[in-house]
């Protein structure tokens, strides 16, 4: 009796033991039971991690200046020595150079022209920087809405299977549409939440780039308006 009762514990352990290696699941599981919707969430990530980084470095670059390079600007626009400006801003590869080396450009002209075109130039540098923005914004937006398509289609799934089994309904024939609903829920949020996350980050360094810009563009006009220049 003591042998019995020993081999039904054993049983129970297994089975208690194969219950908990059914109730875990991997990434990967959960993925792939979230259907063609996940597929697509998975698309948009990976276009957002290559949005968020392409930006990211550009961002870095455009933000490095020479902190000595508008005195050297200087120097060489008040000994007149126009030429040396522009090689120098021709060299310098960030918007800042790029910026005042156009108002070099024009110089010998109203000054009203001057700061139109290095303005313009601002907009243009700008705009540059601002590209693959929008899709992320979208990414952040729209991830969300998609999942919540998977959450629709994985309950029609289920309401579909509880109207064909009648009154013969069984709690796993449901579990696979609710379980898909689920899981596409948290994949598009997922996703949202972390492409927002990253868009935000992005503007508020393009908000850098700005404020240096109009910093450098009214340092420059200050430059050519100087009675000594």
């Amino acid at each position: 009796m003591i042998q019995a009762v020993g081999q039904e514990a054993e049983v129970l352990t297994d089975a208690a033991g194969e219950v908990v290696e059914e109730q875990t699941l991997n990434v990967i599981d959960l993925f792939l039971s979230g259907g063609w919707i996940m597929w697509i969430l998975l698309a948009m990530s990976i276009y957002a991690v290559y949005l968020f980084f392409e930006r990211y470095v550009a961002l870095r670059n455009a933000l490095k200046e020479d902190k000595n390079f508008m005195n050297k600007i200087k120097d060489y626009i008040h000994s007149g020595n126009i030429d040396s400006a522009r090689t120098l801003c021709e060299s310098t590869d960030n918007p800042v150079a790029r910026l005042v080396g156009k108002g070099i450009s024009r110089i010998g002209r109203p000054l009203s022209d001057i700061q139109t075109t290095v303005e313009n130039t601002g907009n243009i540098e700008v705009a540059n920087l601002e590209k693959g923005l929008a899709n992320l914004a979208s990414i952040s937006g729209g991830a969300p809405m998609i999942g919540f398509l998977g959450t629709v289609t994985g309950m029609i799934q289920a309401f579909f299977q509880m109207a064909s089994a009648g009154n013969n309904i069984e709690v796993s024939s449901l579990a696979g549409g609710i379980y898909t609903a689920l899981v596409t829920t948290v994949g598009g949020l997922i996703v949202g939440i972390v492409a927002y996350f990253a868009y935000n980050y992005l503007v508020s360094r393009v908000d850098r780039v700005v404020a240096t810009l109009e910093a450098r563009t009214m340092e420059f006009m200050d430059l050519l308006n100087d009675p000594t220049a």
